[in-house]
């Protein structure tokens, strides 16, 4: 969930410089705009890792902004006062009005992230927080509010990189906190509890967005940008229609950079290699399935990627490890008028396979996020709201013993061209182009911008997208086959580590 905010984007000074007089104008149009109308408050949720750029941020936007109608709060430790009325009072008081914006530190996201990050309550007490929060936020949308939930983001190497820096500069050594040295000690445990709480509470009327936080000039144009788009589409909304989704963009297009743009396209296996590591793959699969430890789980691998990229192949090549009887292929197409009659995810509830066997799914559910959001097949309602419930239903899996494990197999446009162009030319191979096939490769920058959108919004500890380059074939399938070898092996650590854990609770 957080991959994308780790690659290191980046906006140079001179675009910088060029793009902001621009967007203040606009953003103070905006802002004015909404306070005459006074049709909704905008509420500015400000989490995510210290010293990746929140302050500065926050600090920026009343610079850029007419700060007379922004209300900044920080909520630090409860009082006696608040102690003492329903946990969400402290924040109700301090909600902004119609046509103002209220900016919140230290919000209820931070409390509960920070108590269980340090033990002061449980995983229950956790989920009970997470729910109080969802409720609170639907509640604060149906009656009209926009909320942003922005995420400043770092990885563990960029914070520790920022923390020397600063403490080896005497000039501003001053700027670091002990909340700054405290969270590089508990980086795992934060960045693990946030996942937790953005995958459960990302919702299509209050989506997060996960910023990351190295780059000043990026991270400031991105937010500005995303707060920019929003409030331009809920002004122009009818009224009474401000609320119900949040109509900013998943990812604003401050620069293209995604993670397929971090994929090594140029590797390859040749010929002597891939038998090689194909068969070791293989056969260590086979054991694997036959292990008894898999008496306990359920295995799913889900194929997406773009045509030609050979999810067959790979396929075939999983398969060919195992006995027909351990594993159910299903191919997904268009829904049939049963299942339409039904929610969207149903059909795949009906394939989810029993202990010891495994199911592979040729497309899956998140062809709403990709085919179904490019064509037009269902409202950006319905899609954006299928990020928070693909994840709900990915944990329901984890929780009953499913293994799932997720693959995106990536090809460049030159690479699809030519397989296009031989699959035309050899007679075998011409069912499988359509004229689909070339009208989806139109759309080619449309459906790149969307698998960026669903792996940053699905890719979580629970089911984590693999991303295979494969304009090598060999290549691609001797990795997702590592993949599924590595996934089942961690499944099976953890069952021993938790039944050795209940043996010794039982003594």
């Amino acid at each position: 969930m957080f991959e994308s905010a780790e690659i290191g984007h980046a906006i140079d000074k001179d675009t910088y410089d060029a793009e902001v007089p621009a967007l203040r104008e606009a953003l103070l149009e905006v802002q004015y705009e909404l306070q005459q109308q006074k049709r909704f408050p905008v509420i500015i949720l400000i989490n995510g890792i210290e010293g990746a750029g929140k302050g500065e941020t926050v600090k920026l936007l009343n610079e850029w902004m007419d700060p007379r109608l922004i209300e900044v709060r920080t909520f630090d430790q409860q009082t006696d006062e608040e102690l003492a009325r329903p946990p969400a009072w402290r924040y109700w008081r301090q909600l902004p009005a119609k046509g103002r914006m209220g900016i919140f530190f230290g919000n209820w996201y931070s409390q509960m992230l920070q108590n269980r990050v340090h033990g002061e309550i449980k995983d229950a007490r956790l989920d009970q927080a997470i729910a109080g929060a969802e409720r609170l936020e639907k509640m604060l949308c149906d009656e009209g509010a926009l909320i942003f939930k922005f995420w400043f983001h770092l990885s563990k190497k960029q914070m520790k990189a920022r923390l020397k820096a600063l403490a080896d500069d005497p000039l501003h050594s001053w700027r670091i906190s002990p909340l700054d040295w405290q969270q590089s000690e508990t980086y795992d445990k934060f960045v693990h509890f946030g996942e937790r709480i953005l995958r459960r509470t990302s919702r299509d009327y209050a989506p997060w967005y996960v910023i990351e936080g190295v780059d000043a000039h990026y991270r400031s144009l991105t937010v500005g940008k995303i707060l920019l788009e929003s409030l331009q589409n809920a002004l122009k909304l009818p009224k009474g229609k401000a609320s119900g989704m949040n109509p900013a963009p998943l990812l604003a297009s401050v620069d293209q950079k995604s993670l397929l743009d971090s994929l090594d396209m140029t590797l390859r296996l040749d010929k002597d290699d891939y038998e090689e590591q194909l068969i070791t793959e293989q056969a260590r699969f086979s054991g694997l399935m036959r292990d008894k430890r898999m008496r306990k789980h359920a295995l799913v691998t889900v194929f997406e990627g773009n045509d030609a990229a050979g999810k067959g192949g790979a396929i075939r090549r999983v398969a060919a490890a195992l006995d027909p009887r351990q594993y159910h292929i299903v191919p997904i197409a268009a829904p049939s008028e049963d299942e339409r009659a039904q929610p969207y995810l149903w059909r795949f509830w009906q394939k989810i396979p029993a202990r010891g066997i495994f199911t592979v799914f040729d497309r899956s559910w998140y062809g709403r996020v990709l085919v179904e959001r490019i064509e037009g097949f269902c409202t950006p309602a319905d899609w954006m709201r299928a990020y928070g419930e693909i994840n709900d239903f990915e944990e329901q899996l984890r929780d009953a013993g499913v293994i799932v494990v997720k693959f995106w197999l990536a090809i460049d446009k030159q690479t699809q061209l030519e397989r296009f162009q031989a699959r035309e030319e050899i007679p075998f191979k011409r069912f499988k182009i359509t004229e689909d096939d070339w009208r989806n490769r139109d759309k080619w920058d449309d459906y790149r911008a969307a698998v960026g959108d669903m792996v940053d919004r699905t890719s979580t500890e629970i089911a984590p997208w693999t991303l295979v380059e494969a304009n090598d074939k060999r290549w691609a399938r001797v990795k997702v086959l590592r993949t599924i070898n590595r996934a089942l092996e961690e499944a099976f650590d953890k069952s021993d580590k938790h039944d050795k854990h209940h043996k010794k609770k039982k003594k």
